[in-house]
């Protein structure tokens, strides 16, 4: 039986939803499609959310996102190691990435996970990369 894909779902996917931009509609659909079992989140997008939504005053939003995140939904919070952080370091130099890209490059690169962003940073990097809509064939 083959392996199911699995993936890193980027800040930037989250926060589409969350604040209804433009792509949330797309973002929707890929999240009920994907079973919660093949989706993860970085500590550091939870931490990057629930700061901006904070300088939004929306941290309704965010107690609503983190309990349909990890209690009702239970995707699965991922970390670095204190030593994955040299590792973030390195990346940032060799692949001309700012620190929070870096980390999530990082942590896809760990666990083997597949990275679904709207970034555009990544697009040089070679990373397992896919957007929403590349992965629900829109």
């Amino acid at each position: 039986m083959a392996a199911k894909v699995r993936y890193l779902v980027d800040t930037n996917i989250w926060l589409e939803r969350l604040l209804n931009q433009d792509k949330s509609e797309v973002v929707s659909e890929f999240l009920n499609i994907i079973p919660p079992a093949q989706l993860f989140v970085s500590d550091f997008a939870i931490h990057s959310i629930g700061v901006i939504l904070s300088r939004l005053n929306k941290t309704e939003i965010l107690k609503v996102f983190l309990n349909d995140l990890f209690i009702n939904g239970q995707i699965e919070q991922l970390a670095l190691d204190t030593l994955d952080l040299i590792d973030v370091a390195d990346n940032i130099k060799k692949y001309n990435l700012d620190f929070d890209d870096s980390y999530q490059y990082t942590v896809a690169e760990k666990y083997g996970l597949i990275l679904v962003t709207f970034d555009k940073d990544f697009l040089a990097v070679g990373l397992k990369k896919m957007t929403p809509q590349e992965i629900i064939g829109r």
